[in-house]
């Protein structure tokens, strides 16, 4: 079977160069798509999700099996199998260069220690003073630009840098997946819409949501680990917490970074000076995606208040935004063509932001296959999350 779909050209999945959070690594299917290894209990969300959550959500492509590879390098390689692929997916044909020469990576785990702590240079950087409550934060992460990434002719390229997370949760799962399973052993991954393929520098702000993490299924060890970090995070406070964060900074051409570990320790406070460094270019706040975000996230609450039964442990929401600005047109406009810029401006600046609910391996809800108890009501918890930082954005926008 899988020599067969080899012969049909199998797809090289690639480390998706934008995942900022999470354990579980994104791949990069093709330039729309992406996919996460299948757990059934987010499968069975996908296929049972409400009309009204479904603009909140990567759109379900479906499934697809994929293999463990090793090149002749000895380098291991995750190649999906087209010919069990459901119809619909778009297919890569992939006549490129071995992924592996294209970012040098070595196959042992003490050489992947080794890329994240070449990655995860601590950086101190300062805001400018046009960027209102500047603050100094120290564990600021720069994409890498070492000689990992490189084109053909060996310049490095900035637009392929990837996040240093994505990365080591790519290596990560590849180490264990070599450990426990044989080459031929194939494996069901979710295809999933890629919300970031139309964003030039996509800026992205991965939130934990919600006041508790574990699902029904957790054991006592992992429910106790879990609370323990709702407690000492801004998830017990606010019901949200960063998990993971890139933000392009215009003025020095390159992404800042954070990951879950730098979430966990903030304070209240220190949640609010993240989000609006989120939305802070290096030049100056972004206020023409502020108002957008927040009237996406409060589309959202009503959807989610609507939602009974729903439970969302351990989900995340993506904000987005583009971090190429797109300057607006300054010549005087006669009264018809301002009034049509006024109607389109809205729906325009709308397309620029994103928010979209990730993750939904321990989501739980009335009817699901995988229903370990059934709940009443819509998820307070992730509500009492929302409301929260919709209140810390709107008061952001009103420079409190």
């Amino acid at each position: 079977m899988v020599g067969q779909s080899e012969g049909k050209r199998a797809v090289l999945l690639e480390p998706f160069v934008h995942q900022v959070g999470g354990h579980m690594s994104m791949m990069k299917y093709d330039e729309h798509t992406v996919c996460k290894p299948l757990v059934s209990q987010e499968l069975s969300f996908y296929e049972s999700l409400p009309l009204a959550m479904r603009q909140f959500t990567p759109q379900y492509k479906g499934v697809v099996s994929v293999h463990l590879k090793k090149d002749s390098f000895g380098n291991l390689t995750l190649l999906a199998s087209p010919s069990l692929q459901p119809e619909g997916c778009g297919r890569l044909d992939n006549t490129s260069s071995d992924i592996w020469h294209k970012y040098k990576w070595a196959a042992s785990a003490s050489s992947s220690t080794e890329l994240v702590k070449r990655c995860h240079t601590q950086l101190t950087k300062t805001f400018k003073d046009s960027c209102p409550g500047r603050m100094r934060l120290r564990t600021d992460l720069q994409y890498c630009t070492d000689s990992l990434l490189e084109d053909a002719n060996r310049n490095q390229t900035e637009k392929n840098s990837s996040n240093p997370w994505g990365l080591h949760c790519h290596r990560q799962h590849l180490n264990r997946m070599s450990s426990k399973y044989n080459e031929n052993k194939l494996h069901q991954f979710l295809l999933l819409e890629n919300v970031v393929s139309k964003y030039n520098y996509p800026c992205i702000l991965d939130l934990k949501m919600g006041t508790r993490q574990h699902g029904d299924d957790a054991s006592e060890e992992k429910k106790a680990r879990h609370i323990k970090k709702c407690e000492q995070s801004t998830s017990a406070s606010l019901g949200v917490r960063v998990c993971g964060m890139q933000v392009y900074q215009a003025d020095a051409g390159h992404f800042l970074c954070k990951d879950k570990y730098y979430g966990r320790k903030l304070s209240p406070e220190g949640f609010r000076q993240t989000l609006q460094q989120f939305l802070c270019n290096g030049n100056h706040l972004r206020t023409d995606v502020l108002e957008p975000i927040i009237l996406k996230l409060k589309a959202l609450l009503s959807v989610i208040k609507k939602q009974s039964s729903y439970r969302f442990y351990s989900s995340s929401l993506l904000i987005i935004y583009d971090g190429l600005e797109h300057k607006e047109s300054t010549a005087p406009l006669d009264n018809h063509l301002q009034g049509h810029f006024q109607k389109t401006n809205c729906t325009t600046s709308h397309s620029r932001v994103d928010v979209r609910m990730i993750d939904f391996a321990h989501t739980t809800f009335k009817g699901s296959k995988c229903n370990h108890t059934t709940y009443d009501g819509p998820d307070h918890g992730y509500i009492f999350g929302l409301e929260n930082l919709i209140k810390i954005l709107q008061n952001i926008s009103e420079g409190k």
